[in-house]
């Protein structure tokens, strides 16, 4: 479920060019004299009235400072001021108006913050993170982690799969180089997790960790905390390593942290038409 801010205005037509072209939201509805904007997971509305609702704030949030700066230099012609740390709140903003005078804010949180993503959001923005801050995941981060992973489909709901969570320092170091500089990643954060399959509890084990492991890094991503799949680890020496049954299935082991830089955008992708086959 969601929720959505309502606003009166007198300039409909200004206000929806504004939070369109210059703060670059998307038209989520429009309906008779009322548009609906969505920026991220943020729906408002404002509707065409004979008065308007000037009182409050609109704050849009960002996933780093540069983006905030980036705003900043769309808006410094109104802005209140420069974009500032402000220490008690622990965010970094800068304030300014929209046409009609309502005051808009542009921030950052300079520290982790509970999920927000929305579910396109969260497809178009996981990276494979390589580089993290030497910051441990709060066991209340993890057991959120893992409840959302309990939802892993698996072939006629076996739940073969599991995870193998790694703290040791030794283990981390002497898995990050398994594969020399493909499996280095695991060493740069301050754990790691195995995805694996039991073949006892599904014909389909291999599918099933698979599975799994993506919905873990999709799960992970949607709490902020960065991933990266690490391929060919269904190895003898790993599974020694993680007290893993030999028989078992190693779909990847991932390194989990908190990401030392956001990753601004995706590598080229081929046109969706080349993706559809006929």
């Amino acid at each position: 479920m969601s929720g959505i801010v309502f606003f009166k205005t007198r300039m409909l037509d200004k206000l929806k060019d504004f939070y369109t072209r210059r703060v670059g939201c998307d038209i989520w509805l429009e309906q008779a004299d009322c548009v609906l904007l969505r920026h991220g997971n943020m729906i408002f509305r404002f509707c065409q009235r004979d008065e308007a609702d000037v009182n409050g704030i609109i704050t849009f949030f960002y996933e780093s400072k540069d983006a905030v700066d980036q705003m900043y230099e769309k808006f410094k012609e109104t802005a209140v001021a420069k974009p500032a740390a402000n220490e008690k709140y622990r965010i970094y903003q800068f304030f300014a108006c929209d046409p009609e005078g309502r005051t808009i804010e542009f921030q950052w949180f300079n520290h982790p913050v509970e999920s927000h993503f929305m579910g396109d959001e969260l497809l178009l923005t996981r990276r494979s993170h390589r580089k993290y801050e030497a910051v441990d995941v709060p066991q209340d981060t993890l057991d959120q982690l893992f409840e959302l992973c309990r939802y892993a489909p698996t072939s006629v709901n076996c739940q073969s799969y599991y995870f193998r969570i790694v703290r040791d320092k030794s283990i981390i170091d002497k898995l990050s180089k398994v594969r020399d500089r493909s499996s280095l990643p695991i060493g740069n954060a301050p754990m790691a997790v195995a995805i694996c399959a039991d073949p006892a509890l599904s014909r389909r084990y291999i599918e099933d960790g698979c599975i799994a492991a993506y919905h873990f890094m999709l799960a992970a991503w949607c709490l902020g905390l960065g991933t990266c799949w690490i391929a060919a680890l269904d190895r003898d020496n790993v599974k020694e390593m993680l007290d893993i049954p030999q028989n078992h299935y190693v779909a990847t082991v991932t390194p989990l942290g908190y990401p030392s830089q956001r990753i601004k955008r995706a590598p080229d992708r081929k046109d969706v038409a080349w993706f559809l086959r006929e």
